[in-house]
């Protein structure tokens, strides 16, 4: 991946309600980091945007960017994607987003207390529309029931290359785990099973994927 320059989403975001609340994920962050320092050993330049995480990154081919919200981290991917050769979106970003954040803490009263949502603007599905030929794209699903199916749509909605499914279904796969268990998806192509294995492990077997991908 010499001379290659790659963007890649990880972590959550969180979405404000007040000073103290938000609404946020179980994300931490692993998967993406793991692609990150993979494709760095292998010579790329990453521009890596991270939402919260206790993860840290020494390599010296990553450039950390640091967001909080969905909206940083769209305009981070949008600043950036333009100036790279691909991106890898890991990141599970909120879609939706308090409509209306207050400024000072809400206090508990004996009424419910209702937030309206409003939608975040989709990562992936812009990236897609803004892609070239020359540029690859590759989306990530975690899904709970109909998997392939629903990331065969995302893979076609989103103009990706290709598409990381896991399931939470699947004992040690998804959020917070140091394994993960995918199957990668793409339109030209059966699906390629994988067994669990620790997220770095993980990693090499989708960047080995891009790399086929590339070599094409």
């Amino acid at each position: 991946m010499t001379n290659k320059k790659i963007l890649i989403t990880a972590g959550p975001t969180y979405e404000k309600i007040d000073p103290v609340r938000f609404i946020g994920n179980f994300s931490s962050g692993k998967m993406g980091y793991a692609i990150a320092e993979e494709l760095a050993n292998k010579g790329a330049s990453v521009v890596l945007i991270s939402g919260p995480t206790a993860l840290k990154i020494n390599h010296p081919n990553i450039e950390k960017v640091d967001v909080v919200t969905a909206k940083e981290m769209y305009d981070a991917s949008i600043q950036n994607f333009s100036k790279c050769d691909g991106g890898i979106m890991t990141a599970a970003v909120a879609d939706f987003t308090p409509q209306n954040p207050v400024d000072k803490k809400v206090k508990r009263g004996k009424e419910n207390y209702s937030i309206e949502l409003t939608p975040t603007k989709d990562i992936a599905a812009s990236l897609g529309k803004l892609k070239t030929a020359s540029q690859f794209l590759v989306g990530f699903a975690l899904e709970t029931n109909d998997e392939e199916f629903n990331a065969n749509l995302k893979l076609k909605k989103k103009n990706l290359d290709f598409i990381v499914l896991n399931s939470l279904n699947d004992k040690g796969a998804g959020f917070q785990h140091d394994t993960n268990k995918i199957s990668i998806i793409s339109s030209n192509a059966a699906p390629k099973e994988f067994e669990l294995k620790q997220k770095s492990e993980v990693a090499k077997d989708i960047v080995n994927e891009l790399i086929d991908f590339c070599e094409k």
